[in-house]
């Protein structure tokens, strides 16, 4: 239990605006939940009371439906909103590189510095919104930095597009989230973030 605990792959403790968004909504649902949870227990304890009062029957009824209805219809209309605010978007500082999984491996490539390849570890600038173009070259595997984003599939034959973002420089774990034969579980990558000058350095070809 203490393992769901580590930040590494936290998805309550982010490191970019996607994920501080997917991390807010997370606790509202959890708060909305309760609050149903709790009303329902009240809700039961009440009836077990068995006064067969009018009021009271009135009063099961009209919480027993309307309060969950309101609540859930304004966290539904609340995760739409946060869907189009994850949704990608044009931006002029925009950086765009390729994910391409495989049994079990993570490729990446940068359009901004053709023919430079890596194997396990995505660079990207920090600060800077990345979209990570994804895909697969066998079966479908699961591209996801808990951290700095949501979690998209990668399918053989397409390109999804995923938009990651991390505020700060660092390294960052990325795992595959799909089961893609006996060699998921250790399907992993690491993000690192570079500081301007670090990235600057990346897409020339120096190695920091």
């Amino acid at each position: 239990m203490l393992a769901g605990c580590a930040d590494a792959l936290s998805t309550v403790h982010p490191a970019g605006p996607a994920a501080d968004a997917i991390a807010t909504l997370w606790w509202v649902m959890l708060i909305g939940a309760c609050l149903i949870f709790l009303l329902v227990m009240a809700l039961l304890a009440l009836a077990f009371r068995r006064s067969g009062g009018g009021g009271e029957r009135i009063w099961l009824v009209g919480m027993g439906l309307a309060f969950p209805l309101t609540v859930l219809a304004a966290l539904l209309a609340y995760g739409l909103v946060i869907g189009e605010r994850l949704s990608p978007g044009d931006r002029p500082d925009l950086v765009t590189v390729r994910a391409e999984g495989r049994q079990w491996a993570w490729r990446f490539s940068y359009p901004d510095a053709p023919g430079l390849v890596t194997d396990g570890v995505l660079h990207i600038p920090a600060g800077t919104p990345v979209d990570v173009e994804v895909t697969t070259i066998d079966v479908i595997h699961s591209f996801w930095a808990p951290r700095l984003a949501g979690k998209l599939d990668a399918i053989p034959g397409h390109v999804n597009v995923l938009r990651i973002e991390a505020r700060e420089p660092g390294e960052y774990a990325g795992v595959s989230a799909e089961y893609s034969g006996p060699g998921y579980l250790d399907h992993r990558f690491t993000v690192i973030a570079h500081d301007a000058d670090g990235w600057t350095a990346f897409v020339r070809g120096v190695t920091p």
